[in-house]
Protein backbone atom coordinates (compact mmCIF):
# COMPACT_ATOMS: atom_id res chain seq x y z
CA UNK A 1 0.00 0.00 0.00
CA UNK A 2 1.22 3.28 -0.74
CA UNK A 3 0.16 6.71 0.33
CA UNK A 4 1.12 10.12 -0.91
CA UNK A 5 0.42 12.05 1.97
CA UNK A 6 -0.04 16.17 2.27
CA UNK A 7 -0.10 18.55 5.12
CA UNK A 8 -3.02 20.58 4.41
CA UNK A 9 -5.02 23.72 5.54
CA UNK A 10 -8.13 22.58 3.93
CA UNK A 11 -8.91 20.02 0.69
CA UNK A 12 -11.84 18.41 -0.71
CA UNK A 13 -12.98 15.96 -3.82
CA UNK A 14 -15.70 16.96 -5.54
CA UNK A 15 -17.87 14.41 -8.42
CA UNK A 16 -19.44 16.38 -11.11
CA UNK A 17 -20.74 18.81 -9.04
CA UNK A 18 -21.25 17.36 -5.56
CA UNK A 19 -18.64 17.90 -2.69
CA UNK A 20 -18.02 14.00 -1.24
CA UNK A 21 -15.51 14.99 1.20
CA UNK A 22 -13.93 18.13 2.48
CA UNK A 23 -11.51 18.74 5.00
CA UNK A 24 -10.04 22.30 7.54
CA UNK A 25 -6.47 21.38 8.63
CA UNK A 26 -5.47 17.87 8.57
CA UNK A 27 -4.03 15.60 5.54
CA UNK A 28 -4.85 14.52 2.29
CA UNK A 29 -4.04 10.91 1.49
CA UNK A 30 -3.85 9.91 -2.06
CA UNK A 31 -4.02 5.85 -1.33
CA UNK A 32 -2.79 2.78 -3.80
CA UNK A 33 -3.20 -0.42 -2.99
CA UNK A 34 -1.22 -2.98 -4.38
CA UNK A 35 -1.38 -6.98 -5.08
CA UNK A 36 -0.67 -8.40 -1.25
CA UNK A 37 -1.92 -5.79 0.91
CA UNK A 38 -3.22 -7.70 3.49
CA UNK A 39 -4.51 -6.81 6.82
CA UNK A 40 -1.50 -6.14 8.53
CA UNK A 41 -0.14 -3.98 5.92
CA UNK A 42 -3.57 -2.52 5.65
CA UNK A 43 -3.48 -1.51 9.66
CA UNK A 44 -0.07 -0.09 9.67
CA UNK A 45 -0.87 2.23 6.78
CA UNK A 46 -3.59 3.53 9.01
CA UNK A 47 -1.53 3.90 11.64
CA UNK A 48 1.11 5.97 9.97
CA UNK A 49 -1.42 7.86 8.72
CA UNK A 50 -2.71 8.77 12.00
CA UNK A 51 0.55 8.39 13.83
CA UNK A 52 3.17 10.50 11.41
CA UNK A 53 4.14 13.42 13.21
CA UNK A 54 3.93 16.13 10.42
CA UNK A 55 2.88 19.35 12.66
CA UNK A 56 4.42 21.52 14.04
CA UNK A 57 5.11 21.48 17.94
CA UNK A 58 5.57 24.48 20.01
CA UNK A 59 8.85 24.84 19.03
CA UNK A 60 8.04 24.90 15.33
CA UNK A 61 9.81 21.38 15.31
CA UNK A 62 7.24 18.36 13.04
CA UNK A 63 6.72 16.34 16.60
CA UNK A 64 2.85 16.14 16.35
CA UNK A 65 0.30 14.00 14.49
CA UNK A 66 -2.87 13.77 13.40
CA UNK A 67 -4.07 11.73 16.24
CA UNK A 68 -2.58 14.68 18.32
CA UNK A 69 -4.05 17.29 16.54
CA UNK A 70 -7.50 16.35 15.93
CA UNK A 71 -7.08 17.58 12.45
CA UNK A 72 -9.38 15.98 9.09
CA UNK A 73 -8.36 13.27 7.04
CA UNK A 74 -9.30 12.87 3.61
CA UNK A 75 -8.83 9.48 2.05
CA UNK A 76 -8.56 9.57 -2.39
CA UNK A 77 -8.07 6.29 -3.85
CA UNK A 78 -5.52 6.86 -6.55
CA UNK A 79 -4.35 3.58 -8.26
CA UNK A 80 -1.97 5.78 -10.24
CA UNK A 81 0.22 6.11 -7.50
CA UNK A 82 1.12 2.35 -7.89
CA UNK A 83 1.69 2.93 -11.41
CA UNK A 84 5.13 1.14 -13.05
CA UNK A 85 6.88 3.90 -14.71
CA UNK A 86 10.38 2.49 -15.24
CA UNK A 87 10.35 1.94 -19.23
CA UNK A 88 8.84 3.44 -21.94
CA UNK A 89 6.83 6.74 -22.27
CA UNK A 90 3.20 5.15 -21.11
CA UNK A 91 2.65 3.95 -17.66
CA UNK A 92 1.86 0.27 -16.72
CA UNK A 93 -0.73 -0.67 -14.20
CA UNK A 94 0.27 -4.18 -13.54
CA UNK A 95 1.91 -2.97 -10.18
CA UNK A 96 -1.91 -1.74 -8.72
CA UNK A 97 -4.02 -4.47 -7.02
CA UNK A 98 -7.46 -5.30 -9.29
CA UNK A 99 -9.94 -3.10 -9.04
CA UNK A 100 -12.34 -5.75 -6.21
CA UNK A 101 -9.32 -5.92 -4.30
CA UNK A 102 -8.40 -2.30 -4.26
CA UNK A 103 -11.48 -1.41 -3.31
CA UNK A 104 -11.75 -4.05 -0.39
CA UNK A 105 -8.39 -2.94 0.73
CA UNK A 106 -9.00 0.95 0.11
CA UNK A 107 -12.78 0.12 2.37
CA UNK A 108 -10.57 -1.90 5.27
CA UNK A 109 -8.14 1.45 5.37
CA UNK A 110 -11.18 3.59 6.14
CA UNK A 111 -13.08 1.89 8.56
CA UNK A 112 -9.52 1.38 10.50
CA UNK A 113 -8.95 4.70 10.46
CA UNK A 114 -12.56 5.49 11.39
CA UNK A 115 -12.47 3.48 14.50
CA UNK A 116 -9.69 5.22 15.26
CA UNK A 117 -9.84 8.95 14.33
CA UNK A 118 -13.03 11.06 14.43
CA UNK A 119 -12.59 13.32 11.35
CA UNK A 120 -12.49 10.71 8.26
CA UNK A 121 -13.79 12.12 4.87
CA UNK A 122 -13.05 10.36 1.65
CA UNK A 123 -13.25 10.87 -2.07
CA UNK A 124 -15.43 8.24 -4.34
CA UNK A 125 -13.60 5.00 -5.53
CA UNK A 126 -13.56 4.99 -8.99
CA UNK A 127 -14.89 8.11 -10.01
CA UNK A 128 -13.54 10.77 -11.56
CA UNK A 129 -12.72 13.40 -8.67
CA UNK A 130 -11.50 16.77 -8.85
CA UNK A 131 -9.03 17.29 -5.66
CA UNK A 132 -8.71 20.82 -4.68
CA UNK A 133 -5.85 21.60 -1.49
CA UNK A 134 -3.87 24.03 -0.02
CA UNK A 135 -0.92 22.52 0.62
CA UNK A 136 0.48 23.78 4.48
CA UNK A 137 4.46 23.82 4.02
CA UNK A 138 4.37 22.73 1.07
CA UNK A 139 4.69 19.54 3.55
CA UNK A 140 4.44 15.81 0.96
CA UNK A 141 5.49 12.47 2.13
CA UNK A 142 5.15 9.03 0.43
CA UNK A 143 4.40 5.95 3.12
CA UNK A 144 4.82 2.52 2.33
CA UNK A 145 3.63 -0.20 3.63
Amino acid sequence: MIALIQRVTQAQVTVGDDCVGRIGPGLLALVAVEPGDDEPRIARMAQRLLGYRVFADAEGRMNRSLADTGGGLLLVSQFTLAADTGRGMRPSFTTAAAPEAALQGFERLVALCRQAHPRVETGRFGAHMVVSLANDGPVTFRLQS
